[in-house]
């Protein structure tokens, strides 16, 4: 039996403990009986039902009840984007697998629909406690390493031609024509006296990228996460550059090889202007890292809201849980 359908079946119990039962006559131990039988045979209590289920479905229940009231009182302001975050999910889900997949797996739709909400809104507790552990250190040193004006870079992309069909030996000398083809541009560009008008001429004449090549080779004003991280080493490479220069050496990436022209580029914005996203990114780093903050920060959560489990049994059962989940981040964090 998956973990949501375990949920919906407590979730029933539940139900029958504190509702549906409320005016069927008591049992001799005052309980309330959910299941009865022909006289000379014991009913079954709710009692009876929740001491069953607590052994195998409780906790896991507690924690989905806890953590779905607890998350809704810290972000109240969260919640419509949750939701529509999860509809949009669950829109995805159907369109991509049906809903017999999403039923068979997940129990309901609405099963999944309420796990996605409710991990959206566990995904930004989380994120906020590793923003906790952020130091003005880090984000000054984070600051001068990784913050950067945009740049604004033209290229010309040299394909190889090369598949997972091409054999050693092809692909050797593709390669090697490819990278010819960028030092022979290079080596123009190294005889033009107006380096910006020759590097278009070349545009037009050598490059493979249509997307691009009406445009001057211009990729725009680029910076961090602007475009896929197949321009990492484009991005890298203009900012060794002034603008006005170009660059010497072949440039690899996945897609081919290129030269870069860099036109302009602006300041550094202010390290005021960028703490927010710096510290966002630094705790993002942190929760890669360190798997234990996933772990701490909904039970620090929590404790906030001076959580009390009166069941001494489950309150067991959580504390030997929330050993078992840092044990096996910090392996994970080993591993890694």
């Amino acid at each position: 039996m998956n973990k949501t359908k375990k949920i919906i079946i407590l979730g029933a119990c539940t139900l029958l403990m504190c509702g549906c039962g409320k005016d069927l006559p008591t049992l001799s131990d005052g309980s309330q009986p959910v299941i009865s039988f022909k006289e000379g045979t014991d009913a079954v209590s709710a009692q009876d039902l929740y001491n069953s289920m607590k052994e195998n479905y409780a906790l896991e229940t507690m924690i989905t009840l806890m953590d779905t009231k607890l998350l809704e009182k810290e972000y109240p302001d969260e919640l419509e984007d949750a939701k529509k975050s999860a509809e949009s999910t669950v829109k995805s889900m159907k369109e991509t697998y049906g809903e017999d997949y999403i039923i068979g797996y997940f129990g309901s739709i609405a099963a999944y629909k309420n796990m996605v909400y409710l991990n959206t809104l566990q995904q930004k507790a989380i994120l906020d406690h590793a923003k906790t552990k952020v130091t003005d250190k880090e984000m000054e040193s984070y600051y001068e390493k990784n913050i950067f004006g945009d740049v604004t870079v033209s290229h010309i992309l040299i394909k190889t031609g090369v598949t997972d069909n091409t054999s050693k030996d092809e692909k050797t000398k593709l390669e090697s024509d490819a990278k010819d083809k960028i030092n022979k541009i290079i080596k123009a560009l190294d005889e033009a006296e107006n380096k910006k008008e020759k590097f278009k001429e070349l545009v037009k004449e050598y490059s493979e990228d249509e997307a691009t090549k009406e445009k001057d080779g211009s990729l725009g004003a680029i910076n961090t996460n602007t475009l896929s991280s197949s321009y990492d080493e484009i991005l890298k490479s203009a900012r060794e550059l002034k603008d006005g220069e170009y660059s010497k050496s072949v440039i690899t990436t996945e897609l081919g090889y290129h030269v870069i022209f860099r036109e302009s580029s602006k300041e550094k914005p202010s390290y005021d202007s960028k703490k927010n996203e710096i510290k966002e990114a630094i705790a993002t780093q942190k929760i890669s890292d360190d798997a234990t903050l996933r772990v701490l920060a909904m039970d620090e959560l929590r404790k906030k809201y001076g959580m009390e489990i009166n069941d001494s049994e489950l309150k067991e059962k959580y504390s030997n849980y929330i050993a078992n989940q840092i044990t096996s981040a910090k392996n994970q964090n080993t591993t890694n």
